[in-house]
């Protein structure tokens, strides 16, 4: 017999956000977040977005009063502000038993019924800024701080349960020393042709002498240039605009959700420390207007792993030392004013890219999941051996009245 409980407790909240540690220990996968953070998250007096986002959290238990499995359920009220009647769900995890899966999805549907809303849609968290999709392939790469890992019977679960694929993601990486250099001016001319800048940057990992000519070009052409931010300081001057743009470049996407000031406060705070400096870039045009940033965070994975979800009394050194010597990157966020999507400034970011990766030793770049439909940017991605290691997705039922 499995019983759901809706927490009601701190430490109910902290067994919540525990109990992957056990489902998934000695995993060589799988990512334990920090878990002082993760509960600060769901806190309604430190995360500013639940002043625009309900949630609900809920654990299962077996007759030994053991917890075999979780859920969130979450109302975005910028999705009903839209007229999409869903309830997200999201932290999805339990053992492999389809009653406890069951169980926890009847719960979601519940409070879906209760707020009148038509479907639920997962796994997905509050916003465009979390983590989001089911993992479908790829269970032998190791996750990152912008994904969840899942073994392979959550998939077969929601199949089982009725649910059907809403939205794809592919996992994409790439070699720095795969560089193929005829191929930087096809690229380039399809940028400039066709507009295809999301992330496109990532495609021109070429000798440095081309993408010199290319920023060069691009500089003289539009008057842009790079702002250099030394120091966490001098990046957190651009911040602000920084939202600004990501709010204008990345309101077309699915399950975009606007970032408040409040949140902007929020993920300074959450972010920011992470970061190497030389790892955040901002292009301003000749009237001093923001009009492109990336940020690229060192892979944290295998540090977390070590830490095993605490900051003491290794963990903090395990973080430390992973921010100071890696050699793998993650690109976490871009943004291209859209004045500027064809007009080859992604050039400028990796001609930048190119010197500090090399500096530092870095020989693999991790991509932030891309929707399968974004055929465009794969194939631009195709011409220079990126690797699709993983895919995930969504995946929605109809909630029954």
């Amino acid at each position: 017999m499995i019983s759901i409980k809706e927490i009601a407790t701190q430490k109910e909240l902290t067994d919540f956000v525990k109990f992957p540690l056990s489902l998934y220990k000695n995993n060589p996968y799988w990512v334990p977040p920090l878990i002082s953070d993760e509960v600060a998250s769901f806190s309604k007096d430190k995360n500013p977005v639940f002043q625009q986002a309900q949630a609900f959290f809920f654990l299962a238990y077996n007759e030994q009063k053991q917890i075999v499995g979780r859920v969130a359920a979450i109302i975005n009220q910028n999705d009903l502000q839209q007229g999409i009647k869903k309830i997200r769900f999201g932290w999805l995890d339990m053992i492999d038993d389809l009653n406890v899966t069951k169980a926890l999805i009847q719960k979601v549907a519940e409070k879906g019924r209760e707020h009148q809303l038509d479907y639920m849609e997962g796994p997905m968290g509050f916003s465009s800024m979390d983590k989001v999709g089911l993992l479908t392939d790829g269970y032998d790469h190791i996750a990152n701080m912008m994904t969840w890992y899942h073994y392979p019977y959550y998939k077969e679960h929601l199949a089982k349960l009725g649910f059907e694929k809403e939205k794809g993601f592919i996992d994409m990486s790439f070699l720095l020393e795969n560089s193929k250099p005829e191929l930087f001016k096809k690229t380039a001319e399809a940028i400039k042709e066709k507009g295809f800048i999301d992330m496109s940057f990532l495609l021109e990992n070429s000798k440095p002498e081309l993408f010199k000519k290319t920023a060069e070009a691009i500089r003289k052409r539009y008057g842009v240039r790079l702002i250099d931010t030394p120091t966490t300081k001098e990046v957190l001057k651009h911040v602000d605009a920084m939202f600004d743009l990501y709010n204008e470049t990345y309101s077309r996407l699915a399950s975009y959700v606007p970032i408040s000031n409040a949140q902007r406060d929020y993920f300074k705070k959450k972010y920011i420390p992470f970061i190497n400096p030389e790892y955040i870039r901002f292009i301003e045009d000749k009237e001093g207007k923001l009009i492109s940033f990336a940020i690229v965070m060192p892979s944290f994975s295998e540090a977390l792993q070590k830490a095993k979800g605490k900051l003491f009394p290794f963990g903090f050194w395990h973080l430390l030392k992973a921010k100071k010597h890696h050699d793998t990157v993650e690109f976490y966020l871009i943004g291209v004013a859209p004045e500027y999507q064809s007009k080859g400034i992604p050039a400028l970011l990796f001609d930048y890219y190119y010197n500090v990766f090399k500096r530092n030793g870095v020989t693999k770049c991790v991509i932030t999941p891309e929707l399968e439909e974004n055929l465009a940017i794969q194939q631009l991605w195709k011409n220079f051996d990126p690797v699709i290691f993983a895919r995930r997705a969504t995946f929605r039922l109809t909630i029954d009245k």
